[in-house]
């Protein structure tokens, strides 16, 4: 069975965390609202890089 499941992370979504650039795979907790997940990590969110002053 685990010959079947192999490669199978290789397949999923990715894209990369607004703060540090890091390339975040898909995770069913965010299965609801993956097209809204910005940052990989409660660190990285907690440092999100602030707007430019207009």
């Amino acid at each position: 069975m685990s010959s079947q499941l192999k490669g199978f992370k290789q397949q999923l979504p990715t894209k990369p965390c607004v703060a540090c650039g890091r390339l975040m795979s898909w995770r069913k907790a965010w299965a609801k609202n993956w097209e809204h997940v910005k940052y990989c990590s409660d660190a990285c969110r907690r440092n999100k890089p602030q707007a430019a002053p207009p």
